[in-house]
């Protein structure tokens, strides 16, 4: 037998696993690291995040991958060196965060990698139904797992379409395994670049748990704040602050067919961008518009597809909250403004759970991870419009 597959099998028999769950979402601010020790499988589950550490990216970094990201036509020998660059840039970081924790690599167990999503396709969004759904994440798992000497399990997104699903969101599966309540219905509210929720009904519920995109996270403010501020994100809406939302503008973004389309679905930059803003600025005869109050609008056009959708799933629940994570955590405009419009409901931070709101989504990577190595698809059987299955390709280091 290949030692590195009887590896793999004894990684599986472990009582527990040191798992390190990465993710680069769409703002390409960094690396996310988790280190997390994860026992058993399924809802018996056990995950305790060890260390977690948030690489930021170089520039060069961020240019290259936005010469790609979320375009139709691009360079095909600049997306074939990425996909190897991607990989060994992430390599480096996690050897970095492994020496400053003062870990080796031989003590982690596997490693599990998201990717860089460099182009979203379910046919719901292209409405070209000549294609099949189809994702694209970059950052070869075989360069990862060469570069650091560890197992490493990526590309999760691929399984989930194969099998009939759109690629995303996959949060439902971690979500529904670790957070699921006897009495409380909840909305697992994560504000990326797109924002999306994983609905988890109580245990006395007759109701099926999904994960659904919403709308807009931080991509749009940061795509404009990129553009006509060269700063890669609106920092504690400074900006937006100092803006006053544009009645006209934000019925216009709002006017989006997406937003009313039945839960679960997917969405991505591909339409929520700096196009997608001209055309409704166009519509409302507001192309004169301050830079601030640009801002101020599309911080509340996010806010309210999220208040939206949240609503229309609540219709005639009792007893739910919303817990938060995501980096649009840290927009306190847009945190407040959900707060203050949804007065009804409770709403706060993931930390409230017990994991660091930054580090949710990587910690969720781990534990897909944990459930291709150890667990069943059987454990997932009961999320609605996913497919039961156990994600990730496998990348030996020998």
């Amino acid at each position: 037998m290949n030692p590195q597959i009887e590896k793999l099998y004894q990684i599986a028999l472990k009582k527990e696993r040191f798992i390190i769950g990465l993710m680069s979402g769409t703002s390409l601010d960094g690396l996310d690291i988790a280190l997390c020790r994860i026992e058993n499988a399924g809802k018996t589950t056990k995950i305790s995040l060890e260390k977690f550490i948030t690489m930021d990216y170089e520039d060069i970094f961020r240019t290259k991958v936005r010469e790609i990201f979320a375009k139709r036509t691009i360079d095909q020998q600049l997306l074939s060196g990425l996909n190897a660059y991607v990989g060994i840039t992430h390599a480096n970081l996690i050897n970095q965060a492994l020496e400053s924790w003062n870990i080796s690599s031989t003590e982690i167990d596997c490693i599990a990698s998201h990717g860089q999503t460099v182009y979203h396709a379910p046919q719901s969004l292209t409405k070209d139904l000549g294609w099949p759904n189809s994702t694209l994440q970059i950052g070869d798992g075989d360069h990862i797992a060469i570069h650091t000497g560890i197992i490493t399990l990526s590309d999760f997104r691929q399984k989930h379409i194969a099998a009939g699903g759109e690629g995303a969101p996959l949060a439902a599966y971690g979500d529904y395994l670790l957070f699921s309540h006897p009495t409380e219905n909840r909305f697992l509210l994560n504000i990326g670049g797109i924002s999306n929720f994983t609905f988890i009904p109580s245990h006395q519920s007759n109701l099926e748990a999904y994960a659904t995109d919403l709308g807009p996270g931080n991509t749009m403010m940061n795509q404009y704040m990129k553009a006509h501020f060269d700063q890669e994100m609106d920092r504690d809406a400074m900006i937006a602050k100092k803006g006053t939302v544009n009645g006209p503008l934000l019925e216009q973004l709002l006017a989006e067919e997406f937003l009313t389309l039945e839960f679960p679905k997917t969405t991505g930059p591909e339409l929520f961008n700096l196009d997608y803003l001209k055309e409704a600025q166009k519509r409302s005869e507001t192309l004169d518009l301050s830079a601030e109050d640009v801002m101020a609008t599309l911080n509340r056009f996010s806010a309210q597809a999220m208040i939206n959708g949240i609503r229309r799933q609540a219709l005639g629940l009792a007893n739910f909250s919303v817990y938060i994570s995501g980096g649009g955590l840290h927009n306190p405009l847009l945190f407040e403004y959900i707060k203050a419009n949804l007065p009804d409901i409770k709403v706060e931070s993931f930390a409230t759970l017990g994991v660091d709101p930054d580090a949710k989504e990587a910690v969720l990577f781990a534990l897909l991870a944990n459930e291709t190595l150890t667990g069943n698809k059987s454990n997932v059987e009961h999320i609605k419009d996913s497919p039961a299955v156990c994600m990730g390709k496998i990348s030996l280091p020998e």
